[in-house]
């Protein structure tokens, strides 16, 4: 993420001076997100207490946990179809209005994803990511071009991958499940070992608005094995988001008394 400017939130301001005192978890899907918050032992914002916008789904789970204190956000239920609101576009919006109104000095975004065995992936292992990019935005018109792709390095934490022995590697988003012949060319191009539905909007978002970011993803598939993508999601979602609770908690944990700088 860029470094942060004189004009950015105050809290991200502070956080580069003292300890991290304020943490936002941005989450997809209400499996990955209940875990955590009874990890964390959050409670959920009455509707009636809502910080968000008359009508949007998101819902915040909220608590202190060894000195920092913790939102985690969720986008929420599709008001008609009743699934979880996954993709790039709810990811943003409840991404943007979290930094307005809770003003993080850190975001985590944490969730599943597919990897690739090429690149080293296995089912259950957990990566920060080191690089984000888009592979389903193709606007094949010089720079829009790379303005479509959308790379970006992410904040770097050297001594969180030191300490928790985590794996690295670059994370790939679009709005499918799936991947076609023409994700794939885009992800190879990225040089992805992971891809999810929302990690790079998360990212865009925390750029403009100068605050750090992580990316925490758990393997659930393997996009490039021999299994259909949706049938080995579902297989492994319940046992893979135990692994993503349990490295997110390591996270927090060692997040816990720092400032950014240490990271």
């Amino acid at each position: 993420m860029a470094p942060p400017s004189s004009e950015e939130p105050a809290a991200a301001q502070s956080a580069g001076a003292g300890a991290i005192s304020k943490v936002l978890v941005v989450i997809a899907m209400q499996t990955e997100a209940l875990p955590l918050v009874t990890r964390f032992q959050l409670v959920e914002a009455a509707a009636d207490e809502s910080i968000f916008p008359k009508g949007a789904p998101w819902t915040r789970y909220h608590g202190d946990y060894k000195g920092l204190h913790i939102d985690l956000v969720w986008p929420g239920k599709d008001p008609v179809l009743g699934v979880d609101s996954v993709g790039t576009v709810s990811a943003a919006l409840v991404t943007y209005a979290s930094i307005q109104l809770l003003k993080p000095d850190l975001i985590i975004n944490a969730g599943t994803a597919g990897g690739f065995k090429a690149r080293g992936a296995g089912i259950g292992d957990v990566f920060l990511a080191s690089d984000v990019a888009f592979h389903d935005r193709r606007i094949p018109i010089p720079v829009f071009d790379s303005y479509g792709i959308g790379a970006r390095k992410t904040f770097e934490t050297p001594n969180i991958v030191k300490e928790l022995n985590l794996k690295v590697g670059k994370l790939s988003t679009g709005d499918s499940l799936d991947m076609s012949p023409h994700d794939e060319t885009a992800i190879l191009s990225n040089e992805a070992t992971v891809k999810d539905m929302e990690g790079a909007a998360v990212a865009y978002v925390a750029d403009l608005f100068s605050t750090p970011a992580i990316f925490v993803k758990a393997v659930t598939d393997i996009v490039d094995g021999e299994k259909p993508t949706a049938e080995e999601f579902l297989q492994n979602l319940i046992s893979v988001t135990m692994a993503l609770d349990q490295a997110v908690m390591q996270v927090v944990d060692f997040i816990s008394g720092k400032c950014i700088s240490d990271l």
